[in-house]
């Protein structure tokens, strides 16, 4: 699951919960929120999940909404997506907000926790496609128009990272769009890096992973998706920045 941080499991476990290890590590984080307890804890404050783990568990409130208000403004959902493909959806609270903004007519998903794979696809109808290291191999070439990832690329290794951006751009079809947030330069000034060294990663020295800017877009442009905006989101002690590309038609 993406998004946690490293105030999640001492919360969790004032509540009397305890993290569970993921059935597939990715190489980074290989810890995830517990389905149920999670679930109890959402419905016992009173909060959807996806506003419970932004508020009380990650300390961000309204971080989920504030970046998908920001891409209805560049115009991510403009064009109404009839297929959308995310890395990692975790609890759905992006691919819930997605599918408020949209109204596709197919959502594939890859989400290694099991248990909230069968919950978002009771729960939402979504397509849960077998998981295998970086792959997105059940997908065929340029069919997706929207694939999407959020706070999944600053938990995992550098190799598992770019695998994935070759996978995405290969079934992104072409005029469709990548969206997805990494921890650039741009979020790491001096201030920022002495607050993840003193405050952040405790139990997790992979998270949170660097990538450098530059590597994503030359990158992209070498897989012929062109860089059309970016921007600042909130994530754990700091910022993450998502980044727009357009496949090339």
């Amino acid at each position: 699951m993406s998004g946690w941080k490293t105030g999640v499991k001492r919360l969790l476990g004032r509540a009397g919960f305890e993290l569970v290890r993921s059935t597939q590590n990715r190489g980074g984080v290989d810890d995830f929120i517990p389905f149920e307890a999670t679930m109890r804890a959402a419905k016992a404050a009173g909060m959807s999940v996806g506003d419970y783990i932004d508020g009380v568990m990650n300390g961000t409130p309204g971080a989920t909404q504030s970046t998908v208000d920001e891409l209805r403004t560049l115009g991510v959902f403009a064009a109404k997506p009839d297929t959308v493909l995310e890395i990692g959806p975790g609890s759905g609270r992006y691919l819930e907000k997605t599918l408020n903004e949209c109204s596709p007519g197919r959502y594939e998903i890859y989400e290694t926790a099991e248990p909230w794979a069968d919950h978002l696809v009771d729960t939402f109808g979504v397509i849960a496609q077998p998981t295998k290291d970086a792959s997105l191999a059940p997908t065929p070439d340029a069919s997706v128009d929207l694939v999407q990832a959020h706070k999944v690329f600053n938990t995992v290794t550098f190799l598992c990272a770019t695998r994935y951006f070759f996978e995405m751009a290969r079934v992104t079809r072409p005029g469709g769009l990548i969206v997805f947030d990494v921890m650039t330069e741009t979020c790491l000034d001096p201030g920022t890096v002495r607050a993840w060294a003193t405050q952040g990663g405790a139990g997790h020295d992979s998270y949170p992973a660097a990538m450098p800017r530059g590597t994503c877009v030359d990158l992209f442009a070498d897989l012929g998706c062109t860089l059309e905006a970016g921007f600042l989101a909130p994530m754990g002690v700091a910022s993450t920045e998502v980044l727009v590309f357009r496949k090339q038609l």
